[in-house]
């Protein structure tokens, strides 16, 4: 969920809609299609709903994969969509960036409990806010209270406007403290992408180096994710892909490939289905963290009560939502949403069972649209995840 995304959901998150997915009480799966017919068929519902192009790869405890994918990754020339395209990560990368922040404590190198002030003295200031009283740890967890000011485009000229625009993270964390918080610090909750650019500069703080080369350093090269790529203030992104389309409205489809990530620190990162799941599967199997960071990972609270309504029932942990399954159980996910690339992942508690689907158009007109895009790609999660039968990893 980044700044151009939530503009949109903030519309959205007042509508008293319960998704589909993660609501229904724990209860046996009827017989119906084999797993990979049904990805089929989930991918193609969220292409039926006018998402331009869709992708999909799930990955069983067995190692074995399926793929779907449908419509087109160009509306010019109907090229299909490639089932190996990069799209934009965005704030998936929040748990790439919790991972790398409890890869540090675990070594002794940082504390949760560490202030911001005592990294970063003096920079969060001014109109009620202070420093040194948030932690390390509110920040992943968005419980600051920091208001979260990042920049977005909310229709056609604004995106034509903003695309190429270069924020360095000091003037995006001076854009929140020109607000007030929004509750005192650990007595509430609300996303902050101003909180995670806090953590990329504690992170360059705390080793020497910029957060993208810790995380490259730490995460991608060990798991050998080679899809995986941070682009910087690039505004494309590698081939293939898909191009990305962002909905305003009827007659109003603009193609929104072509920008620069406004947080370009910790939001330019690329990948692919293969390489995200690859990441997760990983991380939940404890590949990552020793034991005690991947509980401290998991420890969760609860979300405020507008963005209950687009995670029914999920629960926040540092860099990860926990959210339930309909065949019993949860399972843990971090979806992105930036410059026409939606894509929302799923991996079971033991990392075994992995799900990933991206969308390349944003249909962030209405509510409504919001509310069913984000369902239909939520049924697909939960119907991969909850393949192998009732309560099954």
């Amino acid at each position: 969920m980044t700044s151009t995304l939530r503009k949109h959901l903030v519309m959205a998150l007042g509508v008293a809609t319960l998704l589909t997915a993660g609501v229904a009480p724990a209860i046996a799966q009827p017989v119906g299609p084999c797993p990979a017919e049904r990805l089929r068929r989930d991918t193609e519902a969220i292409h039926a709903l006018g998402v331009s192009g869709v992708q999909a790869r799930v990955i069983a405890p067995d190692g074995r994969q399926s793929v779907a994918t449908s419509g087109t990754a160009d509306l010019k020339t109907g090229h299909p969509v490639s089932s190996g395209g990069y799209f934009r990560m965005a704030s998936t990368s929040k748990t790439m960036v919790a991972a790398v922040i409890l890869q540090l404590e675990a070594e002794g190198r940082l504390s949760l409990d560490d202030t911001v002030d005592h990294w970063l003295p003096g920079v969060v200031r001014g109109n009620g806010n202070d420093g040194s009283r948030i932690t390390v740890g509110q920040l992943l967890q968005h419980t600051s209270g920091i208001h979260d000011a990042l920049p977005g485009y909310t229709t056609p000229e604004e995106y034509f406007q903003q695309r190429h625009t270069v924020y360095e993270p000091e003037r995006l964390v001076g854009l929140a403290m020109a607000h007030e918080p929004d509750f005192p610090p650990g007595e509430g909750w609300a996303y902050s992408n101003t909180g995670y650019v806090l953590l990329d500069m504690i992170v360059q703080k705390a080793t020497g180096h910029p957060a993208h080369q810790e995380i490259e350093n730490r995460v991608l090269r060990p798991l050998v994710l080679d899809e995986t790529r941070w682009t910087g203030t690039s505004s494309t992104l590698p081939e293939p892909h898909a191009q990305a389309y962002q909905f305003f409205g009827p007659g109003s489809r603009v193609d929104v490939t072509d920008q620069i990530p406004v947080d370009h620190e910790n939001l330019s990162w690329v990948t692919t289905i293969r390489d995200e799941n690859r990441f997760l599967r990983a991380l939940l199997g404890g590949r990552l963290l020793p034991a005690r960071q991947l509980a401290e990972m998991k420890h969760t609270v609860p979300v405020s009560a507008e963005a209950e309504r687009l995670w029914p029932h999920g629960r926040y942990g540092l860099g990860l939502v926990e959210r339930p399954l309909t065949c019993g159980g949860t399972y843990w996910s971090h979806e992105g949403g930036d410059g026409g690339y939606i894509t929302l992942n799923g991996v079971t508690e033991d990392g075994r069972r992995s799900a990933v689907v991206s969308m390349s158009e944003a249909r962030g007109d209405t509510p409504e649209h919001i509310l069913e895009q984000e369902s239909a790609a939520g049924i697909l999660i939960d119907h991969a995840l909850c393949a192998g039968g009732p309560g099954t990893r």
